[in-house]
């Protein structure tokens, strides 16, 4: 096994933008909106990229190698985590998605709690995280006037912050931000606001599911310094773990049995070394790290996310 990547899978979207090119050779024309990194879902499987594996489809390739690949307590029928980017040239609709009950009864998928790293942000950028001074019926009253805008907790954004988007939490990202998203592998969303476009809104579905005691959390985790690196823990929860690795120089690592991880690079370049193989990791790239790898060293000056599934 070594560090798996992935084609990126690009996805067209009204309010995306061209800001990947800042770090991406390969994007296509249009609106990009997002970038699938490490996917294995019905609307996108991502297909392997380097090394020996290169061409194989995820969900093939699971298949065929089973726990090596995503761990020994990691479901081999569907992959519990995807690892995206977005990159907004306008306003996303104000939306939110449903638990994992809620999600399994009426649309057949997980549920969708995901984290939110601001890779990159313009001056006053802001996002939406959750909502303010309202309660569901006068949110609902609000929806029907076309005045949701003022029970919208907004907030500005920079580089380096992290948000966690639990299910039934109301968010939006706003313009101008490239955000890394560590999701739970689902692809619901229901909106409930969309500034005026002419596209479906999900009222009662979103009002079904919205928890509107939940507030907004920038995840920073408590750091801690070590020869050549810092890490710090950014969330744990049930369904995934997401830890913040600064490195000065290198960092030496290795694999689960019980689990893959994903690396995702939010600033900074480097490499990737292990036994037999040396691979180049830079800002936007992610790797799967199969459960077999063994260890492994990350050299260079870099900011890696190390994101798991919790099992």
């Amino acid at each position: 096994m070594y560090p798996i990547r992935f084609e990126n899978l690009y996805y067209e979207r009204i309010w995306g933008g061209r800001d990947l090119i800042d770090f991406r050779d390969n994007l296509p024309d249009g609106n990009i909106g997002e970038s699938w990194d490490i996917a294995c879902h019905p609307n996108g499987t991502g297909i392997v990229a380097n090394g020996e594996f290169k061409g194989i489809r995820f969900d093939k390739l699971i298949k065929e190698y089973g726990t090596s690949v995503v761990g020994t307590k990691v479901s081999l029928e569907k992959l519990p985590l995807l690892v995206k980017l977005i990159n907004s040239r306008e306003k996303l609709s104000v939306q939110v998605h449903p638990g994992d009950e809620y999600a399994a009864k009426y649309e057949g998928d997980y549920g969708k709690t995901e984290a939110w790293y601001v890779v990159d942000a313009k001056p006053d950028a802001t996002l939406i995280v959750g909502t303010k001074d309202c309660t569901k019926e006068e949110f609902e009253e609000a929806i029907k006037l076309g005045e949701v805008e003022k029970y919208l907790n907004k907030i500005e954004v920079k580089k380096g912050d992290c948000f966690l988007i639990n299910s039934g939490l109301i968010h939006a990202i706003c313009e101008g931000v490239i955000i890394a998203e560590i999701q739970q592998n689902s692809d619901v969303t229901y909106r409930v606001y969309d500034y005026g476009r002419p596209r479906e809104i999900h009222v009662e579905k979103a009002l079904a599911v919205t928890n509107f005691e939940l507030q907004c959390e920038n995840l920073k985790g408590e750091e801690i310094a070590f020869d050549g690196y810092k890490k710090s823990l950014l969330c744990k929860n049930e369904y995934f773990g997401i830890e913040k690795l600064t490195i000065a120089e290198t960092l030496e690592d290795s694999s689960d049995s019980d689990k893959f991880a994903i690396l995702t690079c939010v600033e900074g370049e480097g490499i990737i070394e292990g036994n037999g193989y040396s691979e180049k990791i830079k800002i936007g790239d992610s790797y799967l790290i199969p459960a077999a790898l063994g260890t492994y060293e990350i050299k260079g000056k870099l900011t890696v996310l190390k994101s798991y599934p919790v099992v």
